[in-house]
Parts: C-alpha cells; sequence; structure tokens
C-alpha cells in the first residue's frame, strides 16, 4: 500500500536510524516497499540498504517513483524517525484524503521560532506523505525530493516525527 521513499547521499548512519522507524509499518504490512533513492554517495548507505531489504536506486527521487507500486509514497530524510502510532494515521488519511499530508513534530525536535526563520526551512523535514500520482507529475519538473515538497499545500498529520538533524557542510583544510 505505501511505498517509502528515502532521497540520500553519504548518510549511512542517517539511514539506519530510518530504516528502523519503519519496521512496525513493514510487520503491519502497510509499508509494501522501501526504496533507497541515492544521488551519489561514496560510503556504504548501498549495503546498508541491501542488508536492510531495501530497494536501492541511482537517479534520485524520480528514478524512485518511477520504480515504486504504492498508490501512495512516504518521503523522508536519512535521519528522521517516524514516532510510534504513525500506522494508524497514515492509514486513516489515504482511505479519507486525496491531499498531500506532512506529519507534526515531535516535541523534543520542535526549533524555536527564530532558529526556524533564520536557518531556512527544509522542506522535507517534516515527511511527505503523497499519492504517486501527485509526486510523478511534481517530480517531472523537480530535481530532488525536497523539490517535491516546496511549496505544496499539505494536511498536518496527528502522528509525530523526530526531524532528521541538520547536515554540517565539511570545509576543506588548507
Amino acid at each position: 500500500m505505501l511505498s517509502v521513499l528515502i532521497e540520500t547521499r553519504n548518510d549511512e548512519e542517517g539511514l539506519t536510524r530510518t530504516l528502523a522507524s519503519l519496521i512496525g509499518g513493514a510487520v503491519e504490512g502497510v509499508v509494501r516497499e522501501v526504496i533507497v533513492c541515492d544521488t551519489g554517495s561514496t560510503d556504504q548507505t548501498h549495503h546498508v540498504a541491501e542488508h536492510a531489504g531495501c530497494q536501492y536506486v541511482t537517479g534520485g527521487v524520480a528514478a524512485g517513483i518511477r520504480q515504486c507500486k504504492g498508490d501512495w509514497l512516504l518521503l523522508l530524510e536519512p535521519g528522521a524517525r517516524l514516532v510510534e502510532g504513525w500506522i494508524d494515521v497514515v492509514v486513516d488519511h489515504t482511505a479519507r484524503q486525496t491531499m498531500p499530508a506532512r506529519f507534526s513534530r515531535a516535541r523534543g525536535s520542535r526549533t524555536p521560532f527564530l532558529a526556524r526563520v533564520f536557518s531556512g526551512n527544509r522542506a522535507l523535514a517534516d515527511g511527505l506523505l503523497i499519492s504517486k500520482r501527485q509526486a510523478a507529475a511534481s517530480a517531472k519538473s523537480a530535481g530532488s525530493a525536497e523539490a517535491i515538497a516546496r511549496g505544496l499545500a499539505t494536511k498536518r498529520l496527528d502522528a509525530e516525527i523526530w526531524v532528521a538533524p541538520v547536515k554540517q557542510k565539511h570545509r576543506s583544510r588548507q
């Protein structure tokens, strides 16, 4: 029923945390497949995906959308973790709604207002539950999962997510 797509690049540790939070959904039969959409990793991302039983595609989220089988897609950042109770909320939403939805941030994962204003907002930070049809249409002009999530009118789900930590940019020493 639900295909989970995780677009990643060199984030094997974050991918592991996200996959662990999806186990309940797989056991319940809600998560049909998990597709790791790689954008050029040079770490062990491929092995993490393979050992977890995920499909692994290169070429980013557009390639994953073309390959997925679910009618609904859940796009997540590597490192994001869904909080217990998300399964029933997602099942209810997909049965009754057609519009995309995002998770509510877990209390300890909420960023203070001024920090949000000055840090820039990641459109995919709260995850994105979207129909495959809508995602495929958006993917034609969007180059990434983040671009698909940006600017969408969404419903707020009554289920929580721990937001992935912001990846630090590595500076080369001179």
